[in-house]
């Protein structure tokens, strides 16, 4: 995300949130900007999930970024999807290829929006306040090469109907993205080295 909250909050007739924190490039567990509830502002990126050791102790929880497009029925999911629905503005996202070991970043966009917007479901969590996910479906012809799977896109004339609609308008809404898709492919190591 290469935009201020203002500009963004503009772009999706939303509040801005003043206190909106987020970087440049949003990491799971990190802060990232939404659009939910008629308001810009940071939060969480992936909701917890609690994990216990071998005695039972809990352990650090583990962010949960995506929530697949076939599993939004489950308990997991569902009560977010059906009531607490977010936009998440992008102006790219990353995914790894390359061998393991040595994958590298490569970016998607869409030519000639310099934001577009991902659907997303949050909710408020006691271990990181509020927290989302991004809703990911099948690849589109286009991104095949790099990823079998993206982020489910939303065309802006879909905007309110992903906030407000039905449970069954926004499944409909979760499928591949039919329009151009922009890749590039850099050198830039997906995990940063360690010195």
């Amino acid at each position: 995300m290469t935009k201020a909250t203002a500009e963004i909050a503009k772009l999706f007739r939303a509040t801005p949130n003043a206190g909106a924190n987020f970087g440049s490039e949003v990491y799971p567990g990190y802060p990232g900007l939404v659009v939910a509830d008629g308001q810009a502002r940071s939060m969480i990126w992936g909701l917890p999930l609690v994990l216990s050791g071998k005695q039972g102790q809990p352990l650090k929880p583990k962010p949960v970024n995506n929530a697949r497009t076939d599993k939004l029925s489950t308990s997991f999911w569902r009560h977010s999807f059906e009531k607490r629905r977010c936009l998440i503005p992008m102006t790219a996202w990353a995914e790894a290829e390359g061998p393991k070991g040595a994958m590298s970043r490569t970016w998607l966009s869409l030519p000639g929006q310099e934001v577009f917007a991902a659907a997303g479901i949050w909710r408020p969590t006691q271990e990181w306040g509020e927290a989302y996910a991004m809703v990911m479906t099948e690849c589109c012809e286009q991104t095949a090469e790099v990823h079998d799977r993206m982020p489910v896109l939303v065309s802006l004339d879909h905007w309110d109907e992903w906030l407000s609609g039905s449970w069954d308008s926004a499944i409909g809404l979760c499928k591949p993205w039919s329009g151009d898709v922009a890749i590039e492919r850099t050198a830039d190591p997906w995990f940063a080295r360690r010195s």
